[in-house]
């Protein structure tokens, strides 16, 4: 084991004295020893600098934007989860306020209904109270011509039957006679023509 760490030991000196070498002789300073102090001077003076800039400049500015939008976004998100509890809130009052106006307008056409069957049961009454009273007198003007008509139809008849004598054989003849007649005659017919 000792002699492998020897060996390779060995070996980097090796590879790094022949790397040395050949970099001198080609002219590449960085890789020439001689130069490393100022080298690693130059890159520790670089990277401190740099690491005061970034760490007292830069990486607060970062940090306290990074802070400002998560503050924000905490924020925001509160308010999002406000606003949707109100919305929330907001939907249910208006399924509460549709409900009572279903009711409402339920409960109103109910009354409406009642109160048009009302009214129409009211002029059906006295529509029919007044279909029976116009009944009653068109049954009583039935009743009258009925009882009127003889003596219509004879007085028709002794009119006529007095022309047409006249006519017949030109000459006036006696109302009294005629009627005579006329009454004899519907007397005889009175049950074929008359339902009395």
């Amino acid at each position: 084991m000792l002699k492998k760490i020897i060996f390779r030991s060995l070996i980097f000196i090796f590879v790094f004295q022949s790397i040395t070498q050949s970099a001198e002789s080609e002219g590449m300073p960085q890789l020439n020893p001689e130069f490393w102090i100022s080298q690693i001077f130059w890159l520790t003076l670089t990277f401190g600098i740099l690491f005061l800039v970034l760490s007292k400049f830069i990486l607060p500015k970062i940090s306290a934007n990074l802070e400002t939008r998560k503050s924000q976004i905490l924020e925001n998100i509160d308010i999002a989860e406000k606003q949707r509890k109100e919305s929330e809130d907001k939907i249910k009052e208006y399924e509460k306020i549709i409900l009572k106006s279903k009711d409402e307008a339920k409960t109103l056409f109910s009354e409406a209904r009642k109160k048009v069957l009302s009214e129409i049961n009211v002029k059906k009454e006295t529509l029919e109270n007044e279909i029976n009273k116009e009944i009653k007198i068109a049954e009583k003007e039935i009743i009258e011509l009925k009882n009127n008509a003889p003596e219509k139809v004879n007085k028709i008849a002794i009119e006529t039957s007095k022309e047409l004598v006249k006519e017949l054989i030109d000459a006036e003849v006696n109302n009294s006679n005629i009627s005579a007649i006329v009454e004899d005659l519907s007397k005889r017919n009175k049950d074929k023509y008359y339902d009395v």
